[in-house]
């Protein structure tokens, strides 16, 4: 049997077009500029307090980029010392907090800076008698989400 002009293009044709195809469906949407207005974003309680999600998406540069805010109750923490392979920012915006840096637990209130660095091991914990509530944000790296 021979493979004629005819064949051969109709096999490219739908090779491109499977190709485009595949392509089109693994695209997913790259979050453009926005803003996010803090009385938009609903509250979801939790056992420790509270927790607002702000966005968690793909960026022009990153597989991903996360922004929430968790409120601690008074002598809550948000999870067990823990690591992981992305590197975070927490903020503190009101009340105390403990947090857990470099092996050791450091007292931190509003305004304050925490950086977490990846595969180090972190937590942190409301220091005080009134709730602390913390902006955090994480990102992913292209090529350091676990698929």
């Amino acid at each position: 049997m021979m493979i004629t002009k005819r064949d051969m293009i109709v096999a490219g044709l739908a090779a491109c077009l499977t190709m485009t195809g595949m392509i089109a469906g693994s695209k997913v949407a790259v979050m453009d500029s926005a803003i996010f207005s803090w009385d938009d974003i609903p509250v979801k309680t939790t056992k420790t307090g509270a927790v607002r999600t702000f966005f968690r998406s793909q960026t022009a540069t990153l597989d991903e980029l996360e922004c929430h805010v968790t409120t601690l109750n008074p002598g809550q923490e948000s999870h067990p010392p823990h690591k992981h392979p992305e590197e975070e920012i927490l903020i503190i915006k009101e009340g105390m907090a403990e947090a857990l840096v470099n092996g050791q637990m450091q007292k931190v209130g509003p305004g304050s800076v925490i950086f977490q660095a990846a595969n180090q091991m972190h937590s942190i914990r409301n220091a005080g008698d009134v709730p602390t509530t913390y902006h955090v944000f994480s990102w992913h790296s292209p090529g350091t989400m676990k698929k």
